[in-house]
């Protein structure tokens, strides 16, 4: 039948616990909201469905000749560089007449950032709290270079506050102990975790339990910036297509 705009497949990464599809469900039917006359699917890599495969065929079966494909991840490491690139491959060998575009991932877009610091002033902190030390959590990455990028959500998210921070990782070191550890011998009287996860999960209820005894804001979630970022990404990945077309 095709369409007039390419697409939009969002691929979160997938998880076994039902909250975090949930909350890409929410995601995408606020984004549909957002662009209505947009055909905008939910796809996940591993443990959720529909998969990536399963959307792209039903996308093909229903004629559509072009499919932008945002990642929904907060980094760009081996899901990104090459799972995903992977489907993809396989996806047009079976469907040459689909155009599949991977766009950027998400990444660390300062709203995200500020979507991030909204959920720790919803546990009651103040930006003006010099005793306050925030615990940037994130799942972590075998890519030392990676886990060294994700430090700098720490520096955005304190920028314009008096908070300190200490960047941590779920599956790698450091762990969130050691980021308490060095948060209170820098003085910090207060600690907040600030997890860097877009749904709640497995993991995240981990840092829950690793530090029961301390305030937990919410992941990132269905914030309406991360509607933004998404629709951001799938612009800028069909602009790039349009050129190309107009250069051919």
């Amino acid at each position: 039948m095709g369409s007039a705009s390419p697409a939009l497949i969002a691929v979160a990464h997938g998880s076994r616990d039902p909250r975090s599809a949930a909350t890409v469900s929410t995601v995408v039917a606020d984004l549909a909201l957002r662009r209505p006359g947009l055909d905008v699917h939910p796809a996940f890599l591993d443990l959720s469905t529909p998969s990536v495969g399963q959307v792209v065929d039903s996308l093909a079966a229903r004629g559509h000749t072009d499919a932008v494909v945002v990642p929904l991840l907060l980094g760009s490491a081996y899901h990104a560089r090459v799972d995903l690139p992977d489907l993809l491959a396989r996806a047009r060998s079976r469907h040459p007449g689909l155009r599949l575009t991977q766009a950027d991932v998400l990444g660390m877009d300062i709203r995200l950032v500020t979507a991030l610091r909204e959920r720790v002033l919803a546990t009651g902190a103040d930006i003006h709290d010099t005793g306050l030390g925030i615990a940037v959590a994130a799942v972590g990455s075998s890519s030392p270079e990676a886990n060294h990028r994700t430090r700098h959500v720490g520096r955005l998210l304190a920028a314009g506050t008096a908070w300190r921070t200490s960047v941590c990782f779920v599956t790698a070191e450091p762990g969130l102990p050691q980021a308490i550890s060095r948060l209170r011998a820098r003085g910090c009287a207060r600690i907040v975790v600030a997890p860097w996860f877009l749904a709640p999960g497995l993991l995240t209820d981990r840092l829950i339990t690793t530090a029961s005894d301390i305030a937990h804001a919410a992941p990132i979630g269905n914030h309406p910036l991360v509607g933004e970022v998404i629709d951001s990404r799938y612009t800028t990945a069909v602009r790039g297509l349009d050129a190309r077309r107009m250069a051919a």
